[in-house]
């Protein structure tokens, strides 16, 4: 099964350093029952691509926690065994929660598929989604506009072994 871990790229680097994601539990995006149904697809890849979404935006959410956090969501996909990764089935269909795992343990980075970041011509949009997440998160129409304008760049792919590159 493939997980989508959200980091920051200090989170990427102390996991670069560390040569694992963690320490456990994770909290990850990944295919669930909860993410079809909402999803209403069987097409993988577009459902890879929701939980992938779904990650970006909790990395959204720890740039907002971290004012000295740089501006650029970072996803790393990790393929995990079945079974590692558990979908809370009481939350299953929450809007907040579709996608969301448990991972109990750490992820070596070895594992990692690949790391995705957000291009340095997000940081702009980003910055802003990140101020403005509070305001959307009680009901601002504007402020979801922001927050959405984020969600228009696409995160670029990199490999395992761009990490360097990616967190100097």
């Amino acid at each position: 099964m493939r997980v989508y871990v959200p980091l920051t790229l200090s989170g990427l680097a102390a996991a670069h350093g560390a040569g694992e994601v963690g320490p456990g539990p994770l909290t990850a995006y990944a295919v669930t029952p909860g993410l079809r149904e909402w999803y209403v697809s069987d097409d993988i890849e577009e459902l890879e691509y929701a939980a992938l979404n779904r990650a970006a935006a909790a990395s959204l959410r720890m740039i907002a926690g971290s004012p000295d956090e740089a501006r650029r969501r970072v996803v790393v996909a990790v393929d995990v065994p079945d079974g590692s990764a558990v979908a809370d089935p009481d939350h299953g269909l929450s809007a907040a929660s579709l996608g969301e795992v448990r991972i109990a343990a750490a992820l070596p980075l070895a594992k990692a598929a690949a790391v995705h970041v957000d291009a340095d011509d997000a940081e702009k949009d980003v910055a802003a989604a990140a101020a403005a997440l509070g305001a959307a998160d009680l009901g601002d129409d504007d402020a979801q506009f922001t927050v959405d304008g984020a969600e228009d760049h696409e995160l670029l792919w990199f490999g395992v072994q761009e990490i360097p590159q990616l967190i100097r």
